[in-house]
This record gives structure tokens, sequence and C-alpha cells, in this order.
């Protein structure tokens, strides 16, 4: 399997985290630095509205709603970027890395307390994924968690400290994990703390620091593919990832500041 890249989206501005539809539009939206950017199809940026913080990750329901999120809290807004709610809580979403969505739960990756967790559709607690463990969390020295959930619900999450992506119920049962610490094999992670982020579509895509690369894995962990390394700066670390329905993978230059885009070659 060979990958291609197909485009390349100016971000605008700053980049943080970066979601796709899933109603078929092919429309990007990213978070920046106090905002939510949505860009169609062919690069170009089509809507863009405030956030009253900085913003540091962004998911679509499938209602269309707009999930950002922030520092202490995760503002909703409609696809036209009204508000509709605001969740606050200093203590369960300190600094909102990544958010998803399984079943009716909405799942937030804190980065403060290297911990997801997991929301009913009204804002209230449920409990935590990737704390109960002996660290009393994710091993994260990028400062960043990020996750992808997939068809069934199960939360895929990435912990560089230990080198592999877990699988997690939305309960926070523990289920497997893949990936292995190798400096010289790409099938492995190399370094002290890859991969930094994920995101899970019809397999597992992955992105690491040190140098950047994107890859994909099938879900028992054999390598399908390195799908990029040259086109990102050396200095590139905690690139989001994310993937469409067609297939393409969508990735976070953090130092150009631009979202690159890549499929699939086909014979």
């Amino acid at each position: 399997m060979q990958y291609r890249q197909v485009q390349v989206i100016d971000g605008k501005g700053a980049l943080h985290g970066i979601a796709v539809d899933g109603h078929g539009h092919g429309d990007v939206y990213a978070a920046g630095e106090a905002e939510i950017k949505v860009f169609d199809a062919t690069g170009r940026l089509a809507r863009r509205w405030s956030t009253s913080r900085p913003a540091w990750s962004v998911a679509v329901a499938g209602d269309g709603s707009v999930y950002a999120g922030e520092l202490g809290q995760i503002e909703i807004f409609d696809g036209a970027g009204k508000l509709r709610d605001t969740w606050r809580d200093d203590k369960l979403l300190r600094r909102v890395t990544a958010i998803g969505f399984s079943g009716d739960s909405v799942l937030a990756g804190d980065s403060a307390d290297r911990a997801i967790r997991r929301f009913d559709r009204g804002g209230r607690f449920l409990n935590n994924i990737g704390k109960d463990n002996p660290l009393g969390g994710l091993l994260i020295p990028n400062g960043v968690v990020d996750f992808g959930v997939d068809g069934e619900g199960i939360v895929f999450a990435a912990n560089p400290g230990k080198h592999r992506v877990e699988r997690y119920t939305p309960g926070g049962q523990l289920l497997g994990h893949i990936g292995r610490f190798d400096g010289n094999d790409p099938a492995g992670f190399t370094g002290c703390c890859n991969p930094t982020n994920v995101a899970i579509g019809d397999a597992i895509y992955t992105a690491e620091k040190a140098g950047p690369r994107a890859k994909v894995y099938d879900f028992g962990g054999k390598l399908l593919a390195v799908i990029a390394t040259e086109p990102f700066d050396a200095n590139c670390k905690n690139m989001d990832i994310a993937v469409d329905s067609r297939g393409r993978v969508y990735v976070v230059e953090t130092v150009k500041l631009a979202i690159f885009v890549f499929e699939r070659v086909t014979a």
C-alpha cells in the first residue's frame, strides 16, 4: 500500500486539532488560536468564528454540532458558528486536546490529568478512560492526549510513553494495544514518546515526531504503509491526524501551519 500527497490546505494562522465531517461534504474543521476554521473540499476557507478561549481541539457530532476543546471548558456551536452551550469544569476539562464521540457519550482528552473524560450528551461526567493504571494516566511527555473512536464505540488512545495505541471500552476497561519501540524498523515507534496522535477509520492512523511521519496499521497491529515522512518539517510535533470516509488522510503540519492531505495510490 502506498500514499501520495494530493493537497496542501493553508491553515490561515494557528492550527491545533482538526476534524473532518461525517456527512460526505469534505469539509475540514480546524481549531485555531481562539477560533474554529472550516475549509471546504477545495481547501478554501469557507467560514470561521471565534471561541472565547484558545481552542486546542475540535470535533463534529452526527447532528452537525461543532465541539471546541479549550482550557477549562468545551464550547458547543451549531454548524454556522452560533454558540449553543458551554461545559465548564476546571478540574475535569483543564486542557482539552481531543474530543470524540462514542454512542451517546462525549469524550474529552484532558492533557493536564493525562486522561480521557467521558460525559453524557448533557455534560454529566460518567467515568475516566486511561487513568486506571499504576501510573495514574497516559504517559504523554508531548503534553497532548489524543484518541480516535471506531464504529463500535471502542476508544483507541495514543500512549506515547509506552510506544503504543491502547484500546478501551467506553467504560474505561483496557482491551489491548498495538505497537512497540523500535528505532530502526518503521513498524515500530521511535524516540522517547511516540505515537503522539491517532485517528480511526478503516484502520489505525498514527502521527509521530522526531522525525515526523504518518503511518497506517491494520487493527491487529500490522504496518500497512508509511504514509509520509518527507513533506514534514523536521521540527513538527503533535501533528493531529484525521481520516475521512473516502480514506483520505489529513495531517496538521505544525511548522508550516498547513493541513497536508494524502490518498492511497490505486493500481
